[in-house]
């Protein structure tokens, strides 16, 4: 367990925290802290909010994913998925959503629109080199498709 710093604005007082739905669970869900329905049209994307702002210590990024529930009933989708929340962002936590359907989706308050996933993440460095010594020459270098 990873303790995170959270702070829940104004707008979304009043709604539960986001809290792991059984003890597999590999996310938390997260809210839509709106105050008036949200409409979203086919094809349409809105920005909206969750009415929380966290602090994700030093080595960790919170990933931003769809709910397949959502994507399979509804054709909703999280359109950068999955987004990123890097550990020094203090912002509010906001979900773009896609309605990929054929039909208007109605966003009400507390509506669950996506899943933060607690990731560690790894720094890389450059190491420039002039050949890849690690495997055959031929094995990977004919690009996408190149295995069939």
């Amino acid at each position: 367990m990873v303790p995170i710093s959270l702070i829940q604005l104004p707008h979304g007082k009043g709604l539960p925290l986001p809290a792991y739905a059984t003890s597999q669970s590999a996310g938390v869900d997260l809210m839509a802290a709106i105050n008036e329905p949200v409409h979203l049209n086919p094809f349409e994307r809105k920005l909206l909010p969750t009415g929380l702002s966290i602090a994700l210590p030093k080595g960790y990024e919170a990933q931003i994913r769809p709910r397949s529930g959502l994507a399979l009933k509804h054709g909703l989708t999280v359109l950068n998925s999955p987004g990123t929340i890097d550990a020094d962002y203090r912002g509010e936590v906001q979900v773009i959503l896609i309605n990929f359907s054929k039909e208007t989706f109605i966003i009400e308050r507390g509506l669950r629109i996506a899943q933060l996933i607690l990731m560690p993440i790894a720094r890389l460095y450059w190491k420039e080199v002039d050949r890849h010594d690690d495997i055959e020459q031929n094995d990977r270098y004919g690009g996408f498709g190149s295995t069939g």
